[in-house]
This record gives C-alpha cells, structure tokens and sequence, in this order.
C-alpha cells in the first residue's frame, strides 16, 4: 500500500467508523477517494487530517468525518441521482459519485468550479457535473433528484430545492439563523408531496450565499477565521459562541485561572474533581493544581481517590511522614497499574511530602483510597494489625477468611463460584469478622486511633468487596451501586475520624463524581458517589469534570491487558464534547452552578451525548461502548476543557534508587 492508502484506512478507521458512521457504502467510498487529490499541493500532507482545510476563494474542504455523516444521512442504496450545492474542491462529490448513478454539483465561484471539474476529471470520475451558479435555485432541468446535499449553512430550507426532491428523496442541509452555527436536518419528501424533518447534529458550515440563502454583506465574513470573531456578540455565534464568551480560557494547563474557581469553591467541605479518562496527563495535572489551592488556602486534608485503600495508604505513609512502616507489597500492583502508578501522580505526592514537612502531625494533609478492588490486600491488613491488638481475634479471623483464599488469584472468580449451589458464600464470616472488629472499636480507637481507622476501613472494604464480586456476575445495577456506596462511606469514615471542619477533595472519573441524577445512569436504578454527596453534604459539596475532543490516552484494549497509548477519536457530532471543540479555545473552565452564568447554562441543559473512557478503550465501538447521555449543568457545578490532550507517563514496577523505603512509587 502507498502511504496516501496507509493513512485513507486510517482515516475510515478511527476517524469515521469510531465515530459511529456504519454504511458500507460510505466506508466503502471514503476508503476509495484519493483526498489528497483535492486539496492544494501546500496541504496533500495534511490531506487526511482530521479537519476541514483551506482551499482556493477563501472556502474549506470540510472534515472528512462529517462529509461521511452527511452522505450516509442521505441514505443512499446506489445508482441515484444527486445534487450536490457548494462543491468546492470536488471531494464530496467524488464521494457521491463512488455510490450514485449521476451527481450533479454546483459551484459559485468560478475558480473552484474549474479546478473541481480538472480534479474530478483527473481522478477517473466520468459521472459527475460541474455546474458554476447560484446552488440555492438548485438545477431545475435536471430535476427531479433522489437526494440533495448541501455543503453550507443556509438561513432556512431553501424551498426550491425542497421543490426539486423526487417522492421519497431525502436532502441534508445545515440550517440556521445564525451564520456560524447550525442544526444539520434531513428532509424528506413524502408521497403525497409532505415533507417530514428530522434534526440530526449541531455543526458549524459557511454560510450558503445565493438568491435563497445569504446575502450582501455575509458574503465578505463567510471565511472569517473563529479567532477573528470571538468578540462578535454571542447570539451570532450559536451554543460554541456563548461557552467562548463566558469561559475563563487558558493556553495550557500550567497557566489555568484558578481564581475566581476559588471564590465559586467558597466553602464547601468536599470538593469532588473528575476526568473522562482515567489516562490522561492533563486532568491529573489540573487535578493537582487544583488541589494544591485548597490545601495551602482553604484548610483541605485529606485527598480521597478512586484507589484501592492499602494501596494509597502507602502513599499516605509517605506524604505524612508516617513512623508506621508500609505493608512489603508494591502499591498498585494489579491492573491497571497506571492509573496511579504514573510520574503525574509521583510529582503531586512529592509536593504533598514537602507541603507536610513544616507541619504538625495532626495538621497534616492525606492520601486516602475509596475503593475496594483489594479484597485480599485488605483482609492481610486487617489480620495483620490484629495480631498486634487482639491475638486471638486474629487467629478469628484468619479462619474466617480462608473461605475466601482458593480464590485470591482471581477474585472475580468468586463471584462466579458464589453462583453455585453448591458453594457456600463468605458473606457471613467476612461480615462476622467486621462485626466483631467494630465491636471493639472503642477499645482500639482509645489506644491506637490511626492504626484502627486503617483495620476498620479495611475489614469493612472486604465485607463489601466479598459482595461486590459475588453479585457483579448477575450483571444488575447492584455492583455499581455497592461500589459507590462503599465509597462514600468511606469518605464519611475519613471525615468523621478527622472531627468537625474536615474537609476533603475527591479524585474520581466523572462517572463518579458528576451526579447521577442527571444522567441516564438513574434512569437504570444507578446512584453515584457525586449524587451521594450532593443528597449528603448539600451546598458544601462542589463537583468539577472534565473533558475533551483528541489526543491520546493510556487504555488498555481488555480488561487485565497491556497499557496501550491510544488516539483518542474526536468527539461526536451529537455530543457535549463536539460543541466545546467548536468554541476554538484550546483550554478553558465553564462554571454552571445554577444562578451563575444562566443563559449558557440553559442551552447546555438540552440532554446531549456525554464521552467516558474508562481503564478500557475501543475507539471501534466508541458511540455504543464510551458514550451516555447527559445534563451538563446538572451533572457538575463547573466544566474544564482541555481540546488535545496526551497520554500519562506510567512508572515501572522496580524501587527508585535512593528514595526512603516508604515511597511507594517505582521508576
């Protein structure tokens, strides 16, 4: 294969199919167009890029992805006849022309006609018609056509070309009343001469200019750069214009203005930070920064992360300069290893043991895990600081656990196993075990109040972890909601042992934080951490996430698979994404707390597709395995957006030369 083939397979790959546009014909079509035929010799390099580009009279070849959505909106079997209005370079059509009997294309402006005709010519394809004119008026005499497209954005249906449809004909057009945002729709014209309208995506197009689009005055701002008009008024800029107008916009991470976030933050008691990715530098890195204000001037100490909790007490040992000797196990050790185990995470710890170094003891900020993956790391831990409280209780409950050890190689297998008749589930000693401990809480709280909170939180983490891996293999909402309810009992447990005034920020994926309530997640029984402390804690619980278009991140392909770094897929056309994307900022934080920015807040609330990507990616299947829909305004109370954004950098397993034996990272 040439090296315009290697990236054209691409391209169909992870630009078109990844995104959800399924047709074999367009697959198909947009596998066999040479693109880089059609564009200018200065951009053949860039020709499968995943953006428009410049062509001749100031125009743009549109984006591959959405030349694809719209032909496949047309719905095309093979062997039509098409109109094509604003053909441009060529390209579209040549796509069209892969699919239907005869295309029919109209262009303005001479120049590009030309060059579209030569360009179509060259590259082999007899049964396309290049027409110079005013598209909006459509092609009367060789009316009437199975299908039109229209590649610019009109004010309103263009009714002559409504009129020129065949019964059963289909026509998509972008339309709307402001030039630089659309609504792509989809007409159709029924037997009895009706035509029904479907509204299919929000996008951006240049404006149609003709007798039945725009005109005058339009026609000088149609190739107006989004940078030269940021400062236009919003109503003439569509949903992107007003999160660019009111959004606190930023270069790159490290120069985010955090400020007026501090003032918004005011004094809420737990601050719960997402990400869409559980590999992404850039929302680790906002994460820390963020968490680092709220320490040095709100009084935060206790960083809670969707990490399992012995694992992050190694952490903590370290950060809080901790006499306690870490368990000889490495920290996050299991899959998937880079989630915590990165340089990302490694830097923010190391400000956190300097940051603690001046202070006292008990003033000291922590590193807490939630989450109770650990089944078998706990149950060690708990028997291993009873054996120096209470001997005899840890014989107990070495009995008591053992029921759980054929299976400590795997623990989901337990689950699998509990289904069977004839095994008999652990939940009644591990839920003896914890009663017990907790029955002697008093006792060890009064003389070993650290050590206990970490034995207590560990045996109630094997409790629910022996029911989390038994009732996951039903497949119900229950899993899910057993998880997060062990995680907000474990930040209560946290904030409850530190006393009035405790104050924590969470570090979890959106899912998690954002609040359930507005997303389809509670249409399916399912509760989250976000919406917990939001029914828990009210007003003093604040919830950030985080999103964004490109990039790379750091997934695996399966579940207990290597780590790849991935492309990330450019977000979907229907999705919360897409419509940052369009705002042209690289970076930028949005607030949406109800009573603060109303109008972008109220166009926002429209329900819109909503990207997660997990420890898992598969770009292949992204629209059905990454995609959920959502209220944005309702989910968080602010929104940052980073456009591109890169992978994590994991460390390795081995031990960092020179550093104390209690760090808990490796190189």
């Amino acid at each position: 294969m040439t090296d315009y083939e290697d990236l054209r397979t691409e391209m169909v790959e992870r630009q078109i199919r990844a995104r959800g546009v399924s047709d074999p014909l367009v697959l198909d079509a947009m596998g066999r167009v040479p693109r880089e035929r059609f564009v200018p010799d200065r951009l053949k390099g860039e020709a499968y890029s995943d953006r428009p580009l410049p062509i001749d009279a100031d125009q743009t070849i549109s984006q591959p992805y959405i030349v694809a959505y719209m032909v496949e909106g047309l719905g095309l079997k093979g062997g039509e006849k098409v109109l094509e209005i604003g053909a441009g370079s060529g390209y579209a059509a040549a796509i069209l022309a892969e699919i239907a009997g005869e295309v029919f294309a109209i262009e303005r402006h001479g120049t590009l006609a030309s060059k579209a005709s030569a360009a179509l010519h060259d590259a082999g394809y007899t049964n396309v018609h290049i027409f110079h004119g005013d598209g909006t008026r459509g092609w009367q005499d060789e009316a009437p056509f199975d299908a039109i497209l229209v590649s610019a954005g009109a004010p309103r249906l263009p009714e002559a070309l409504k009129s020129q449809l065949a019964t059963g004909g289909r026509m998509v057009v972008p339309v709307g009343a402001d030039q630089r945002a659309q609504e792509l729709v989809r007409v159709t014209r029924g037997d009895k001469g009706q035509f029904e309208r479907e509204d299919l995506a929000d996008v951006r197009f240049v404006p149609l200019i003709g007798d039945q689009g725009w005109e005058g005055e339009l026609a000088d701002m149609q190739t107006a750069p989004p940078r030269l008009i940021q400062h236009r008024p919003r109503q003439a800029e569509g949903l992107p214009g007003m999160i660019r107008e009111h959004a606190e916009p930023f270069e790159d991470v490290k120069s985010a203005p955090l400020d007026m976030m501090m003032d918004r933050i005011g004094d809420a008691r737990v601050v719960l930070i997402g990400e869409a990715s559980h590999g992404t530098s850039e929302f680790y890195r906002m994460r820390s920064l963020i968490t680092k204000r709220l320490i040095e001037e709100k009084g935060f100490t206790i960083v809670a992360a969707e990490a399992d909790w012995p694992d992050a007490a190694r952490i903590d040992h370290y950060v809080r300069h901790r006499e306690t000797p870490p368990s000889e196990w490495e920290a996050f050790a299991r899959f998937p290893t880079w989630t915590w185990r990165n340089k990302e995470v490694r830097a923010f710890a190391d400000w956190l043991h300097d940051w603690n170094a001046s202070r006292a003891p008990q003033t000291r900020a922590g590193f807490y895990g939630l989450d109770l993956y650990s089944l078998f790391n706990s149950a060690q831990a708990t028997i291993d600081y009873l054996e120096d409280v209470d001997p005899e209780l840890a014989r107990i409950a070495r009995h008591r656990y053992g029921c759980l050890s054929p299976w400590e190689a795997d623990p989901a297998a337990y689950g699998h196993a509990a289904l069977s008749d004839s095994f008999r589930n652990c939940e009644e000693d591990v839920t003896a075990m914890l009663v017990d401990l907790m029955q002697n809480r008093q006792e060890y709280a009064l003389s070993d109040g650290e050590r206990f909170l970490d034995a207590a939180q560990n045996a109630a983490l094997v409790a629910n972890a022996e029911k989390y891996y038994r009732i996951m293999y039903y497949g119900s909402r229950a899993s899910w909601n057993l998880r997060d309810d062990h995680m907000f009992q474990t930040l209560q447990n946290v904030m409850n042992f530190q006393g009035d005034g405790a104050r924590a920020v969470v570090w979890a994926h959106n899912s998690h934080i954002g609040d359930a309530r507005a997303t389809e997640m509670s249409r399916r029984g399912e509760r989250n951490l976000g919406e917990l402390c939001a029914r828990g804690f009210g007003n003093e619980s604040y919830r950030i996430g985080m999103g964004t278009d490109h990039g790379t991140v750091a997934a695996a392909s399966d579940w207990n698979g290597p780590m790849e770094v991935k492309k990330v897929s450019p977000a979907h056309a229907q999705s919360y994404e897409r419509q940052f994307h369009l705002s042209g900022l690289p970076g930028l934080i949005l607030p949406l707390r109800a009573g603060r920015e109303l109008d972008v807040a109220t166009e926002l609330s429209k329900p819109r597709l909503e990207r997660a990507i997990g420890v898992i990616y598969r770009p292949e299947t992204e629209l059905a395995s990454h995609y959920f829909e959502a209220e944005l305004p309702r989910q968080f109370n602010e929104y940052i957006w980073v456009d591109e954004t890169t992978a994590v950098s994991p460390l390795g397993a081995g031990r960092a030369k020179g550093l104390p034996e209690t760090y808990p990272f490796g190189t």
